[in-house]
């Protein structure tokens, strides 16, 4: 395994090129010795870490040596062994090597620093999730997420089971299907329609509506217990006695409602108004039928 890594790392060292780096070393040495110094500090991190500077060295022409020294003796061809030479020679000429004093920072690798900072932040994550306390907050927190999962599910099967009712179910308020609805005569819907015709143009076609349907109660064209949608007691006008013309005039109107009141647009005055007195008309003509 040493072995193997220490052939890495020769493979790594850039020795294609010692006979210029040996070149302008002696170059700096003879013509510009106050820069050999940041030139040696430069060059250590191309050769992979190989330490040029020695510190017993005082001058740059020695300092230019120790570095075309180790240069050199970095990128020498191994020696070939002898054939009679036992392969167990092999771990001490490593060794050997390795101990040299160009090889005494290869082991110093920043990668064996972070594998070690690895190590411990692994020991420390391990030991904080056994404790009780870790425990605890990690069953915590698996409950509340569940339960915030339901409650977006069950959120989620209410919307869409209210989307699919339809504006017909939703406004129970204002359609035949609140039973709780007391309806006033169509006289009074309808003049509580024209009182809210200019500030609730809205509430305005609602007691509108109701002036309509209170007038098919008086005329029996509709049940006075309410306890259906809009379209299902036009639907059933027809089979109440109501004349085709009627059954179109009365839809024609649910429908103008049904637009108006659930649109998310501002209902304008003035439709408002021409509904009411479309509800006022058709009012009276039941009315004269009546009579």
């Amino acid at each position: 395994m040493m072995t193997g890594l220490a052939l890495l790392w020769l493979a790594a060292l850039p020795c294609e090129s010692v006979p210029r780096e040996l070149q302008q070393l002696a170059v700096l040495a003879r013509g510009e010795p106050a820069a050999m110094e940041a030139h040696l500090e430069a060059l250590e991190p191309r050769w992979e870490g190989l330490p040029l500077r020695s510190p017993e060295d005082e001058t740059p022409s020695a300092r230019a040596e120790t570095a075309t020294r180790r240069i050199q003796a970095a990128c020498a061809p191994p020696e070939p062994a002898p054939e009679a030479q036992p392969s167990t020679a092999d771990p001490a000429r490593l060794q050997e090597i390795l101990s040299r004093p160009e090889f005494a920072l290869a082991r110093q690798r920043q990668g064996d620093v972070l594998q070690r900072l690895m190590r411990e932040l692994k020991a420390l994550l391990e030991e904080l999730l056994q404790t009780r306390e870790a425990q605890s907050f990690a069953t915590g927190t698996r409950t509340l997420v569940l339960v915030l999962g339901f409650a977006v599910v069950l959120f989620a099967m209410l919307r869409l089971r209210h989307w699919r009712r339809g504006p017909a179910h939703r406004g129970g308020g204002t359609e035949t299907g609140a039973t709780a609805l007391e309806l006033d005569s169509p006289g009074e819907h309808l003049e509580r329609a024209r009182t809210a015709l200019g500030a609730r143009p809205r509430e305005a076609i609602r007691e509108g509506l109701l002036a309509l349907l209170s007038s098919l109660e008086a005329k029996r064209l509709a049940r006075p217990d309410r306890v259906k949608t809009n379209r299902e007691l036009v639907g059933e006008l027809p089979a109440r006695g109501a004349s085709a013309q009627l059954t179109g005039e009365v839809e024609r109107l649910v429908r103008w409602y049904d637009r108006a009141f659930y649109s998310l647009e501002p209902v304008p005055p003035e439709d408002a108004a021409r509904f009411v007195d479309e509800v006022e008309r058709l009012h009276q003509g039941l009315a004269g039928a009546m009579a």
